[in-house]
């Protein structure tokens, strides 16, 4: 599989840079130990892909056949990437990677026969979504972290109930526009050229999505927020039609962006940053700085074309004592691919999310059902606008946000939960892709 000699051509490179770094290193001994190590690790890879090709084979015979192997070279570009920034990171990412593929082959097992369980608990799904996205916020178990409550730690278990929130909202919009998605557009009464539905059906939705809003605000993780709103409104304009719902969304999110922006400090603190990442009151400010985009632009502008190669420059600390690109494994992941790798490996890098979310999409055109074909929708857009978030932010399209890379970069909860909607994806590619039974001969 590809994935797996991504595995073993990136742990060699890794390698052999860090023994010909060492003084005195032997070729003979960095070729032999590079290649036996690499070998294992590409094995073991490529043992837990094909158990997981094993499972879907089974359960889902007809699943998209390109679902799967786009989600393991992602996943093989994030193992490598985090063990070449701290081995340890590494070792506990591919530990969730094997509970991510568990729960992979257990939603494909549980869920194979059909989603209608989603839909009769659509409710309930909709209040563990809301309550997760609180739990960062109690004492005891939540901590501000940057400015934002983003985890949970439960002895030495950290997890982001976000993750677990955002399958969860898609699967409640995904029923409920299914069922209430004529009304929405016949009808209601016009106002200002949209037509708003009656809120008898229009009512629990927006009091849904209000309350998860609500408190990702009060957990202050916009980014997170963002990807909820982009979801909502996509899912909207696929089930009604209507160009003006996304239209009215956007002027009312841009109306409370300005009211975030001038009431929580942290992230008035990253729109200045996104506005002046070289002014040197900003860039030298200890907390709340500019510090940290700068140096991911400094980064991706040295890296060029084709890259500067593996090596430890980006992880040695300044002068000043700061490392040179902060949080390297996480939120700045993409900016050390693109510093190593070059503009090519970053491009490559978004094509592989481009097949994924294209693959999602096609999903959905292909489904059969209307809530199949609303729920494929809003998962492959979560990811998109996942990517688009964490992307835009480190090159400054948009502020930076504290939203990881789905698959590569490091965080347990990110990667067990995309697994989990992959296999999702998954199910409905299988149903919309299997042949319609032929009626029986008299």
């Amino acid at each position: 599989m590809p994935s797996a000699l991504l595995v073993i051509a990136g742990f060699t490179a890794i390698f052999i840079q860090a023994e010909n770094n060492s003084p005195g290193a032997s070729t003979n001994f960095t070729l032999n130990h590079a290649s036996s190590v690499s070998l294992t690790y590409g094995a073991l890879f490529l043992g837990l892909c094909l158990a997981a090709h094993v499972v879907i084979r089974y359960a889902l015979p007809y699943a998209d056949p390109y679902l799967f192997p786009l989600t393991a070279v992602l996943a093989s570009v994030g193992i490598v990437m985090v063990y070449r920034i701290d081995p340890v990171l590494a070792r506990q990412q591919a530990q969730w990677m094997v509970l991510g593929l568990v729960l992979f082959a257990a939603t494909i097992l549980l869920l194979r026969e059909g989603l209608g369980v989603l839909e009769r608990y659509r409710y309930t799904i909709a209040a563990v979504g809301i309550v997760a996205t609180v739990l960062p916020r109690l004492p005891g178990i939540g901590q501000q972290v940057n400015g934002a409550y983003l985890a949970i730690h439960l002895g030495g278990i950290s997890f982001q109930p976000a993750e677990l929130a955002k399958i969860a909202i898609v699967v409640f919009l995904a029923s409920y526009l299914r069922d209430n998605r004529q009304i929405h557009v016949t009808a209601g009464r016009r106002v200002l050229g949209a037509t708003i539905p009656p809120m008898k059906q229009f009512g629990p939705m927006l009091i849904v999505w209000g309350a998860a809003m609500a408190t990702l605000l009060l957990t202050r993780e916009l980014g997170t927020s963002l990807m909820f709103y982009g979801a909502f409104l996509a899912l909207l304009y696929v089930a009604t039609g209507r160009f003006s719902f996304p239209v009215i969304g956007l002027a009312l999110f841009a109306l409370g962006a300005w009211f975030v922006v001038g009431h929580v400090s942290h992230v008035h603190a990253r729109v200045l940053a996104w506005e002046n990442p070289f002014d040197p009151a900003l860039y030298h400010r200890l907390a709340g700085g500019s510090y940290q985009l700068a140096q991911s632009l400094f980064a991706q502008a040295d890296g060029g074309l084709l890259g500067t190669g593996f090596d430890q420059s980006l992880l040695r600390a300044s002068h000043h004592g700061s490392p040179i690109l902060p949080i390297p494994e996480s939120d700045m992941i993409y900016a050390v691919i693109v510093n190593e790798l070059g503009l090519l490996g970053g491009a490559a890098l978004l094509l592989v999310y481009l097949l994924l979310i294209a693959r999602g999409l096609k999903t959905a055109v292909l489904a059969r059902d209307s809530f199949s074909k609303l729920l494929a929708t809003g998962l492959s857009f979560i990811v998109a606008l996942q990517v688009f978030v964490i992307v835009g932010g480190v090159t400054r399209v948009i502020p930076l946000t504290g939203v990881t890379l789905p698959f590569v970069a490091y965080g347990g909860s990110s990667i067990v939960m995309n697994f989990v909607l992959i296999a999702l994806l998954l199910i409905i590619s299988d149903r919309a892709r299997a042949p319609y039974a032929r009626p029986a001969r008299r």
